[in-house]
């Protein structure tokens, strides 16, 4: 699967937008204020609240009650979320019950051993059963032949589609690769997605073909997916002539060579060979990608790049068609982290926190996350964390960046309390933060959630303020983020700004502002422009 350029992140400032919405603004009815506990009426409705939501979600009914200090009702409420913890361990479920007990270590429960050693013993037994962790070395190959036996052609049949009153047979090719003797594969959601999505209603039915044999289509089935990291774990009742071992892409550095394993354009077990060219591509909203020079086309996506010593250092998802040579792979340190959601099974949802933040430096030393934007409503604004915040440390990890706390939030799935540390003004302070599961676009979330004022500043990079009590369309640019799209499209602080309309693009992922303004760095020449942003980014958190 090819990567539009205007999908890439790096572009991340102007582009036209294909619009669907009407020349509107619409600023919510009512934007959350935290209530003030101090008062008893506000105290019971609170109460009333956890108690609704307490079934459905009993970890976030639990943290709710952390905020609200009211010892009875954090008692209760944490009982309930360790009787769920205590069934996932009747059960057998050890990864769900990980989760519970995460959240009742943090805060405080008395029933649990909180030791290290306990919870050791608790992340083994989650992890016990899970594919590609552990490998059984028998399998391993010992030549670039076997890696290569040790790949397949993924093969979505689509049926037929007609085109001029002509049918044509539909289906994708792609590219995967055994991780385990029982069957299990890696490859990407984009090449199973028609699988998994909801809103497709046509025929589809999924089947590999062995590199040792390609007349003959073995039906799989998909285990889990995550389209956010563009994963998925699949699997077919056969036994693998090879499985790859999951190597660690944190060693492998720009100049090393690699080696790409797929089927390009429906031609089997192709071998291609190149460096990596850079280690840091932010493609994905939770992450960074590699970008490699080994040739890669369409049919490549899922197959494995791995190093000489036959193990995988990366999954191949993408290059750009109309240029040679820039392509990018998935490091596997983020399959490693998915495998043990991907095998629970079904869509992996990653969590938020509600947040917006750059890394926080001081000359080149990187001091922790900055929050500079928090939705009303979403942890963070509850918690009470503010603007200018720094964040320094989440379940105990030290953060230094963005990209950091981004990693630790990647071992834990939504509705999961984590303990967290930041500083105020140079003081030390902790804090609860309840894991939400994060939007498909944070963007289109906060702009339903707050007003055009505040919501512009993770969207664009600008805080607004009223400048007129005339028109309610009338601001003045009260800050600037360095390097956002508002600071890459020429504005200053001060400017002075109309905001015309506001549109959205089909699926929400896109927003678009059409502004008059007299920009400053522009000698305030009178100015019609039209600025664009996606509504995700690796800034959200």
């Amino acid at each position: 699967m090819w990567l539009a350029m205007n999908r890439n992140s790096f572009v991340f400032a102007l582009f036209v937008f294909f619009l669907v919405s009407c020349s509107s603004i619409k600023q919510p009815s009512e934007v959350f204020h935290n209530p003030d506990f101090s008062e008893a009426d506000v105290i019971e409705n609170e109460k009333r609240r956890i108690e609704a939501i307490g079934e459905e979600k009993p970890v976030e009914a639990l943290w709710r009650a952390t905020l609200l200090a009211d010892d009875d009702t954090v008692s209760a409420r944490a009982d309930i979320v360790h009787s769920a913890y205590e069934k996932a361990i009747a059960d057998g479920a050890f990864f769900a019950a990980y989760r519970f007990y995460v959240t009742l270590r943090n805060v405080g429960y008395a029933k649990i051993d909180a030791s290290p050693a306990f919870e050791r013993a608790l992340v083994a037994k989650a992890l016990t059963d899970v594919p590609g962790l552990v490998t059984d070395r028998s399998l391993l190959p010992k030549t670039m032949a076997d890696c290569v036996n040790a790949t397949v052609t993924i093969w979505v049949d689509k049926g037929i589609k007609i085109q001029n009153g002509i049918g044509y047979a539909d289906r994708v090719l792609g590219s995967g690769f055994f991780i385990d003797k029982r069957g299990y594969i890696v490859t990407n959601h984009h090449v199973i997605s028609d699988l998994v999505d909801p809103k497709y209603e046509g025929y589809s039915r999924l089947f590999i073909k062995l590199a040792s044999d390609q007349e003959t289509r073995i039906p799989a089935k998909v285990i889990g997916y995550d389209s956010v990291l563009d994963l998925a774990l699949l699997k077919c009742e056969i036994d693998p002539p090879f499985i790859l071992e999951l190597g660690s892409s944190a060693g492998l550095t720009v100049g090393e060579p690699v080696n790409c394993i797929g089927t390009p354009l429906g031609l089997h077990g192709t071998v291609t060979s190149g460096i990596v060219s850079a280690a840091d591509r932010k493609l994905f909203t939770t992450g960074s990608v590699f970008q490699i020079d080994a040739a890669v086309n369409s049919g490549n996506s899922g197959g494995p790049c791995i190093d000489k010593n036959n193990r995988v250092q990366a999954i191949v998802f993408a290059g750009i068609l109309q240029y040679q040579g820039l392509n990018f792979a998935i490091p596997v340190e983020y399959l490693r982290q998915d495998l043990p959601f991907l095998f629970s099974g079904g869509k992996r949802t990653l969590g938020w926190h509600g947040g917006f933040g750059h890394t926080k430096k001081e000359g080149m030393k990187n001091l922790g996350l900055e929050v500079q934007y928090t939705m009303p409503g979403g942890p963070l604004f509850r918690a009470g964390l503010m603007v200018d915040d720094v964040i320094t440390e989440i379940s105990g990890i030290r953060i230094y960046t963005i990209e950091n706390l981004l990693d630790v939030l990647r071992n834990y799935g939504p509705e999961t309390i984590l303990s967290c540390a930041y500083e105020r003004d140079g003081e030390r302070r902790n804090v609860l933060l309840y894991l939400d599961e994060r939007p498909e676009q944070p963007g289109y979330e906060i702009y339903k959630s707050d007003l055009l004022t505040t919501s512009f500043i993770p969207i664009f990079g600008m805080q607004l303020a009223p400048s007129s009590t005339m028109s309610r369309r009338q601001y003045t640019i009260a800050r600037i983020i360095r390097g956002s799209v508002a600071d890459e499209s020429g504005f200053s602080e001060l400017d002075p700004v109309y905001v015309a309309d506001v549109d959205f693009n089909e699926d929400k992922s896109a927003m678009s502002v059409q502004m008059n303004t007299r920009k400053k760095k522009r000698g305030y020449l009178d100015v019609t422009i039209r600025i664009g942003a996606q509504l995700d980014s690796p800034y959200y958190f």
